[in-house]
C-alpha cells in the first residue's frame, strides 16, 4: 500500500486550498503504451476501434471534413452552446492549405449544413462555398490568426458557453482535479489574461494566437469564453466539450472549497499519463464519434447536404 502525504497551497485570487498529494503512483507507468498506440491500448482484445480515416483525393476528404464540421455544430446546439450569432468552428482546407471553411453570420447551429459553409482565404477574401452570408468578422479575424500561427491545427473551435464563459471571469487556469481535466495538463491549455472586447481587428487576433502558443490544445479567453484546437475537427469539438465541462467541475469544485472543503489535485505523474492516453488526435476523433453517429441517427444525415 502505498503512503500519502498531502501538501496544501492556497490559491489567494480564491482563496480556496488545494491539496497536492504527494504519492508513490498506483500503477507503473511506461509498459502500457508499449509497442501501442494509445487507440489500441483503450480497446480491449482483438478488435481495434477504428480512428481517422485516409482519402483518396481532396475531394472526398473535403466532403468527410464539411459533414463532421456540420455535425459539430449541431452537437453544439444540443449542448446548449448557440448564444445569438456568437460562435464559430473553422477547418483548414485540405488541398488549399491558406484557406479554411466557417460558417456563416447569423444561422443558428441546430440548421447548419455541408452547403451553409464558406470557404475563406487568409487574407479575408470569400473564395468559394456559401456566398448568401458573410462570415463573422470575429471569428474570421480570431481563427485566420491561430490557423497562421499554428500550421499543425487543422481545426478551431470557439464559442461562448456557459460554464467556459464564467470560469474565465478568474482569469485563471483549469486545476487537474478530474481524469477529464488531464488532456489539458502543463502547456496544452493557457488564459489569453486579457480582454479586449468584440474582435474587429486583427491585433486581438494575434494576441489570441500568441496565448495559445505553439502546443496549446485550449486556450480560456478572460471575460470571453474558451477556444480549442486540432488536428480535425473531431478533435478540436471534443476537445471544446471536454474543456466545458471541465470549467463547469471546476467552478461546482470551487463553491464547494469555499466552504472549506479542500481539493486534492491529481498528481504530476499520472496528469501526464493520462494527457498521454485521453490527448491523442485519435482518440480525440474517436471520442467525438459518439456525437456525430447520434446526429447522423436524429437528423437521418440531413447535415450532410
Amino acid at each position: 500500500m502505498s503512503s500519502t502525504t498531502l501538501t496544501t497551497t492556497k490559491v489567494a485570487s480564491s482563496g480556496t486550498i488545494s491539496i497536492q498529494p504527494q504519492e508513490a503512483s498506483h500503477s507503473a507507468h511506461g509498459n502500457e503504451l508499449k509497442d501501442k498506440t494509445p487507440l489500441q491500448a483503450m480497446s480491449h482484445g482483438d478488435v481495434v476501434l477504428k480512428g481517422i480515416p485516409t482519402h483518396p483525393d481532396f475531394a472526398s476528404h473535403r466532403k468527410w471534413q464539411l459533414e463532421h464540421m456540420a455535425a459539430a455544430f449541431r452537437h453544439w446546439h444540443r449542448e446548449g452552446y448557440v448564444e445569438g450569432m456568437s460562435g464559430h468552428i473553422s477547418v483548414r482546407d485540405p488541398e488549399f492549405p491558406n484557406a479554411f471553411w466557417t460558417n456563416p453570420l447569423g444561422r443558428h447551429f441546430g440548421l447548419l449544413k455541408v452547403s451553409d459553409m464558406i470557404l475563406v482565404n487568409l487574407d479575408g477574401e470569400v473564395i468559394g462555398g456559401n456566398r448568401s452570408r458573410p462570415p463573422n468578422t470575429a471569428g474570421f479575424l480570431i481563427h485566420a490568426s491561430v490557423h497562421k500561427a499554428r500550421p499543425d491545427t487543422h481545426a478551431i473551435c470557439h464559442s461562448h458557453s456557459i460554464h467556459g464563459k464564467a470560469w474565465s471571469v478568474f482569469g485563471r487556469r483549469l486545476e487537474m482535479l478530474t481524469q477529464d481535466a488531464c488532456k489539458f495538463r502543463g502547456d496544452a491549455h493557457s488564459v489569453y489574461n486579457s480582454y479586449g472586447g468584440v474582435v474587429l481587428g486583427s491585433e486581438e487576433g494575434d494576441r489570441i494566437a500568441a496565448a495559445l502558443g505553439p502546443r496549446g490544445k485550449g486556450c480560456i479567453l478572460r471575460n470571453h469564453g474558451i477556444l480549442t484546437v486540432g488536428q480535425t475537427v473531431d478533435e478540436a469539438a471534443w476537445l471544446y466539450t471536454s474543456m466545458e465541462n471541465t470549467c463547469r467541475v471546476q467552478l461546482l469544485a470551487e463553491a464547494a472549497a469555499a466552504n472549506g472543503v479542500p481539493k486534492v489535485l491529481i498528481t504530476d505523474e499520472e496528469a501526464n499519463f493520462n494527457f498521454d492516453v485521453e490527448s491523442d488526435p485519435e482518440i480525440c476523433y474517436c471520442e467525438f464519434q459518439v456525437y456525430y453517429d447520434l446526429e447522423d441517427e436524429l437528423s437521418n444525415g440531413d447535415f450532410k447536404n
